[in-house]
């Protein structure tokens, strides 16, 4: 059964609950001494209200229940990144003498030199100066490079994916189009919409962070839009940073939202370019004509005869969605089941392996 067959089922099932749960009601209701106009009309009214507010709630436990892993707990995730934030601050908070700069307001100045430390973009408005804090800041940066990589890269692609449904209904706002055809629409487009929201996610940043440097830091616009740059791609040469306490403040989200947003931005074009050439080579592999030599090599047990199975995987091997390789385990796989060597599996090949 396949991924959409689950996603209809999983709707059907739904409305049809719901649809059982009104029937019940309006049974009990008829008990009660309702004339038949005012049941008809009940019926009439909760199957409209079913159909306009029931779509959105279908259509998010259908994509939920698409994906087979362990649900994402943004919770857990706040936890980490909470307890890597404050150990970080009260360790540089506790050694802020050893730690110099532009300075506003001492635990402030720790929580933003654990950011600019952890995303990589060491301004150089605060430096450390001993040994012991640079020991410090060495291995923040390292266990901060870890933590981006693995979780918070996962809450942004998290946060996408929820936006990414939004904007597919937002698309079709206009139209009168079922929940399973929208999810069909997000799982064939998947990538490309993972890629607008990404590209709207990160001009919001760089606008916002523009203006906020613009108006709060007081830099000239060009300066401003410079800084976000030098942020945002880690590149932070220091001449153009965040100085004041509100400044500083903003930095903390800004800057951990704007690094992060742009890593997933860079994801997502390539996962975009691969997909665009991958879709090319299948539409190029299902256009072309077969020839004698590939019917040859597509006879995978050299029995001169290409069954539809060995037609299938060949054409798959074509496409870059197997290989050779895989193609071999299983083959080989198969032989091994094969005890009588007919060719075919029967439950009679599989008793001896069923035993043990």
């Amino acid at each position: 059964m396949t991924t959409d067959d689950h996603a209809k089922e999983a709707l059907l099932s739904t409305t049809k609950d719901h649809s059982q749960l009104k029937e019940k009601t309006v049974l009990q209701r008829i008990r009660s001494g309702q004339s038949s106009s005012t049941c008809t009309n009940t019926v009439s009214a909760e199957s409209n209200r079913l159909e306009q507010t029931n779509g959105a709630e279908d259509f998010a436990s259908a994509l939920d229940s698409m994906d087979p892993k362990k649900p994402f707990s943004l919770k857990q995730v706040a936890v980490v990144l909470a307890t890597y934030l404050g150990g970080g601050t009260l360790c540089f908070f506790l050694i802020r003498n050893q730690i110099k700069g532009q300075k506003t307001n001492d635990i402030l100045d720790a929580i933003y030199f654990c950011v600019v430390t952890m995303t990589t973009v060491g301004y150089g408005d605060l430096v450390p100066i001993t040994v012991l804090a640079k020991l410090l800041a060495s291995i923040y940066v390292f266990t901060g490079m870890v933590l981006g990589g693995l979780i918070l890269g996962k809450v942004a692609d998290y946060i996408v994916e929820k936006q990414e449904v939004l904007l597919v209904r937002a698309v079709h706002v206009s139209e009168k189009v079922w929940p399973a055809e929208l999810l069909k629409e997000v799982e064939t487009s998947k990538v490309k919409y993972k890629f607008v929201t990404a590209a709207a996610q990160l001009l919001v940043l760089i606008i916002a962070g523009t203006v906020f440097l613009h108006t709060v830091e007081h830099l000239e616009l060009m300066d401003a839009f410079y800084c976000v740059c030098s942020t945002i791609t880690t590149l932070g040469y220091g001449d153009e940073s965040f100085s004041t306490r509100t400044g500083r403040v903003f930095a903390v989200f800004w800057i951990l939202g704007s690094t992060i947003c742009l890593a997933q931005f860079f994801i997502y074009l390539a996962e975009l370019f691969t997909e665009s050439r991958q879709r090319s080579l299948v539409k190029w592999v299902l256009n072309r004509r077969l020839t004698s030599s590939e019917l040859e090599a597509a006879d995978f047990d050299q029995d001169k005869v290409v069954s539809a199975a060995e037609f299938v995987l060949y054409k798959l091997k074509e496409m870059g969605k197997i290989s050779q390789e895989d193609i071999s385990v299983l083959m080989e796989m198969f032989k091994n089941f094969d005890i009588d060597k007919s060719g075919t599996l029967t439950p009679a090949d599989l008793v001896p392996f069923q035993s043990t």
